[in-house]
């Protein structure tokens, strides 16, 4: 039997920190569906889109007055079937477009770090000591990643390359 004559039941959760946790959802899921690529294809698509109403317009400029209600039907026409037949390829031209953007600043990022840590192997003798041990340590893999023959499980293409790129660089200054 149980003696308390408190009960005290208190709430395990704030109405505040719920909605919160409420909107912070709705703004991942929101920046999600806002990706990139399908911006850059719409811009891609209105683009498009633009031009062949543009091209449209200058070629129905020589019709008559009395023809301006066909003229207008017509470029509206055309603008709808340009929107339905253009916007898979600018779609995949952004998708494109996105993954050689990123295949470029992630080369771009892999030449700043190798150049930052050359410039620290320069300035530390720990550095480059580190660096020619992995060097002699993973001669046969470098001399493979040098040649483009297969490398051991071990040490990826990426990881081979960059050590052969900085003992080409150890060896030749």
């Amino acid at each position: 039997m149980n003696n308390s004559f408190v009960h005290l039941e208190y709430s395990t959760s704030h109405p505040g920190v719920e909605r919160m946790e409420r909107v912070m959802h709705s703004a991942s899921v929101l920046r999600h569906s806002l990706d990139a690529p399908r911006g850059l294809a719409g811009v891609l698509l209105a683009a498009m889109v633009a031009t062949l109403v543009v091209v449209a317009d200058r070629m129905m400029e020589t019709w008559a007055d009395g023809h301006l209600l066909a003229a207008w039907m017509l470029m509206w026409v055309i603008g709808f079937a340009a929107l339905a037949l253009l916007a898979p390829t600018a779609r995949t031209l952004a998708g494109r477009l996105m993954a050689g953007l990123d295949g470029w600043s992630q080369d771009v990022a892999r030449h700043r770090a190798d150049e930052r840590l050359w410039d620290l192997a320069r300035n530390d003798s720990r550095v480059m000591a580190d660096i020619q041990a992995a060097a002699t340590r993973n001669q046969p893999d470098v001399e493979a990643a040098v040649t483009h023959k297969t490398t051991t499980p071990e040490m990826s293409d990426a990881s081979a390359a960059r050590v052969a790129r900085l003992t080409q660089r150890i060896w030749n200054e």
